[in-house]
């Protein structure tokens, strides 16, 4: 590769002075950065654009691959005379008390400003997909179970208190959300995602951002972008989508949760789009995110993604040259650890290889961010009042990051997101009485309940001597508690993903002489190959792993009911065994709370109003294939392959029954720059309380280019008690139905619509249609388009 050089060297100065009108907080954060910067050496500079990952492993078992190749020996003590610019999971990496930790951390704050010149603060980071990603934190449920909720209001309040139990203990940025869109079921990191359509992606993602920002955390948006994209679902594999799966798929989440929820940072994709990293993509860093979209934040880099520009993609001939691309597509922030934006760096300035107006166009952006925060100010306090002169051993017990509001609140999700698949005559709820044969490998292991980015799962099984420091109910002790006058036995039949088959038998005997029989099977998450769900760990295909399916067949075939309980990190092909269950509840990594959710909703104490957030395939291949399908990737007569799904994108049934009726009359013809509402009004009509979520989905008969045959633009749950009524309003703006168009910009094309009300997205399950048309000239938008469909549930009406 040629290397050229830039004409921006020079030799190193003198320091310049530390005192100056950067220490005004009075002044506004560009005047005090800007009076920073200029007294900062060069050196100093860099400091403040990488991390510091104290205690990761740099040798053997890593928790990723390559990181023994990424982690240099670092000495603290010196490396932090420069200063620093983050801290990488002070509470994350090992199990730490929070007490202890947060008082740890406050320590090693003071070493860092004392060491340097200017005493600044770095900033910590922290995971925060599933709740705080610390030893001793609430577990909430999994994001593609946020997805299933379909309740962004909730979600936005999990957020708010994840990012308040973050600030308690001193941390700044979260690691979260993702917004990948899935494409494929078989990649591993599905869990981690909301799920297959763009805008409930959006809407619940941006959520989620609202929340953890209005706690004062930085919300960092990942995998910026099309990383969920990648060609045979494997793990960091090259992406292969086209500009416009890009634009109308992928990207609007990042769009939403930038300019409706106001992210302040960004992490880059590990992908390559045609060719190109992400890290080293200034059309995507720089010209989308910063020059169209008006993201003003900081992007800073998955981690040793910087690192792989040179290992992995190569085009990169070594760490300065990384650090040139990476800063000149507009990566600001080396994570997890110094790597390229060090002394390489450095090097790489005063050689000419790389511009130092880069370093500081990145300086800026990292420094404003720390005046936001507080670090630039004088007497900037370290720790909680509280643990104020507190020894890291008397804080010890001192911080609950598990409060009792933390787990109702995590139950409530829990319960919110369970999605009831099928229910064939009635077979749930469960009696609770007589014999119930609880049957699985996910039935009695309280790591069922948890996805890879839970603490105990990413982090804790690395410790198996020490406790898991929250409680986690399993499914089996749950129905024990749920069902006191029912015999609840119990048989674990075969290992989530093993090969031995010897206690199948067994379990279908003990099935055989109950009256129902609870089947829990299902995923363990895990990274890297150690489990069947999560980062690295992609599905060959999408059968149940290991003999799972083996012991469903042998369960069913006792004559015994069985309903199915599956706690996975996808869904999976139930195909035939599907018709022979008396009933299915599907759950997605639910959490701590997760086992009382579903006993409950098996008890019927819980009415369940989850939807499914990507549809259940009917066979284990054909994939990928999303319900986003443009009519050739339907079923459509010239293939023996069908891949329609088994159960629908936002199919999910209820123990009560709801009628709907459509509301006043839309005008037949809509400018396209006009407005209009849509109504209907859905009764209870069943005989207990329960929520019915209201589905709003577009299908354009013909367009300048292909369209899916159907496409969510909105959405609505409303909880009704039993006769009781009441009218959802959508307002909706032809922005909504908006999409790339022959030419590449996104437009909206005049012409016909049908607007579907639904229960999911088969036309099947359509409930009223509206048929409108638009008329005018065709509009050219972009990122300030309407992107909401804003609704409203008018009043309740009871029961005549």
């Amino acid at each position: 590769m040629a290397i050229h050089p830039v004409p921006q060297a020079r030799q190193a100065d003198p320091p310049p002075a530390v005192d100056g009108p950067w220490r005004d907080p009075s002044l506004s954060p560009e005047e005090r950065v800007a009076d920073l910067v200029a007294r900062m050496t060069l050196e100093e500079k860099a400091a403040q654009l990488y991390g510091i990952w104290v205690g990761a492993d740099a040798e053997g078992d890593g928790v990723a691959p390559h990181q023994n190749d990424m982690v240099d020996p670092v000495d603290f003590a010196d490396i932090t005379t420069r200063g620093l610019g983050q801290l990488t999971r002070p509470f994350g990496t090992a199990p730490v008390d929070p007490g202890v930790g947060a008082v740890s951390l406050a320590t090693a704050q003071a070493r860092i400003a004392a060491a340097s010149r200017f005493g600044i603060p770095a900033l910590a980071h922290e995971e925060c997909l599933a709740g705080f990603t610390a030893w001793g934190a609430t577990a909430y449920p999994v994001p593609l179970a946020w997805g299933a909720a379909w309740d962004p209001e909730l979600v936005a309040e999990m957020a708010h208190r994840i990012g308040s139990d973050m600030r308690s203990v001193g941390v700044h940025q979260g690691l979260a959300p993702v917004l990948d869109v899935v494409r494929d079921l078989r990649w591993g990191r599905v869990e981690e995602t909301i799920g297959e359509d763009p805008y409930l992606v959006a809407t619940i993602g941006t959520a989620y951002v609202r929340g953890l920002e209005s706690s004062g955390i930085v919300a960092t948006l990942k995998h910026f972008a099309g990383y969920s994209a990648s060609a045979g679902a494997r793990n960091l594999a090259p992406v292969r989508a086209g500009g416009r799966e890009m634009a109308d798929v992928i990207l609007p989440p990042f769009e939403m949760a930038v300019r409706e929820g106001g992210a302040r940072s960004v992490m880059h994709s590990y992908a390559e789009i045609d060719g190109v990293p992400a890290a080293a993509d200034p059309a995507l860093l720089t010209g989308l995110l910063r020059d169209t979209w008006g993201f003003s934040g900081t992007v800073v880099a998955d981690y040793f993604g910087i690192g792989f520009l040179e290992t992995l993609h190569r085009v990169a001939a070594d760490r300065g040259d990384a650090a040139r691309l990476a800063l000149t597509a507009g990566v600001d922030v080396e994570l997890p650890t110094v790597r390229s934006y060090g002394d390489e760096l450095v090097a790489a300035v005063r050689d000419g290889l790389v511009a130092e107006e880069l370093v500081d166009r990145a300086l800026r952006r990292v420094l404003l961010q720390k005046c936001e925060l507080g670090l630039l100010d004088p007497d900037q306090p370290l720790l909680p009042a509280v643990l104020s002169g507190v020894d890291p051993e008397q804080a010890r017990g001192t911080v609950d990051l598990d409060p009792p509001r933390n787990r109702a609140l995590a139950r409530l999700l829990a319960e919110r997101s369970c999605v009831l698949l099928s229910n064939a005559d009635g077979a749930l709820p469960l009696t609770g009485t007589g014999r119930i044969a609880v049957v699985g490998p996910r039935a009695d292991d309280p790591l069922a309940m948890l996805g890879c980015y839970s603490f105990p799962s990413h982090v804790g099984v690395q410790h198996p001597e020490v406790p898991m420091g929250i409680e986690v109910p399993t499914l089996l002790e749950a129905l024990r508690d749920e069902f006191p006058e029912a015999g609840v036995s119990y048989a674990e039949g075969c290992e989530v993903d093993g090969t031995d088959a010897s206690r199948i038998q067994e379990a279908a005997a003990l099935a055989a002489g109950a009256d129902v029989c609870v089947a829990v099977l299902g995923d363990r998450a895990g990274l890297f190959g150690r489990g069947t769900s999560g980062e690295g760990c992609d599905a060959p295909d999408l059968s149940l792993p290991g003999l799972q399916g083996e012991l469903l067949d042998a369960l069913l075939a006792t004559g015994t009911p069985v309903v199915l309980v599956l706690l996975t990190g996808r869904t999976y092909a139930l195909g035939a065994q599907a018709d022979r269950l008396a009933g299915c509840v599907q759950a997605f990594f639910p959490g701590e709370e997760g086992g009382p959710a579903l006993a409950g909703v098996l008890s019927g104490r819980v009415n369940p109003s989850g939807r499914l957030p990507l549809g259940v395939p009917n066979g284990p291949g054909g994939q990928p294939w999303t319900y986003l399908q443009p009519p050739l990737g339907q079923n459509n007569g010239v293939s023996n392959l069908d891949p329609t799904p088994l159960h629908a994108f936002g199919h999910g049934l209820s123990y009560t029954t709801f009628a709907w009726e459509p509301g006043a009359e839309v005008p037949a013809e809509l400018p396209t720059d006009g407005e209009t509402d849509l109504e209907i009004t859905v009764r209870n009509t069943g005989d207990r309380e329960g929520a019915e979520v209201v589905q709003l989905y577009v299908h354009d008969p013909v367009a300048q280019t292909t369209r899916p045959e159907t496409r969510l633009i909105g959405y609505a749950r409303v909880p009704l008690a039993a006769g009781e009524s009441r009218r959802v309003s959508f307002r909706f703006h032809p922005d909504l139905v908006s999409f790339s168009g022959v030419g590449g910009r996104r437009i909206v094309e005049p012409g016909d619509l049908e607007l579907r009300f639904a229960t999911s997205s088969d036309p099947a399950d359509v409930q009223h249609t509206v048929r409108l048309r638009l008329t005018g000239p065709e509009r050219t938008v972009d990122h300030r388009r309407h992107m909401v469909c804003a609704t409203s549930l008018g009043a309740l009406v009871p029961e005549n």
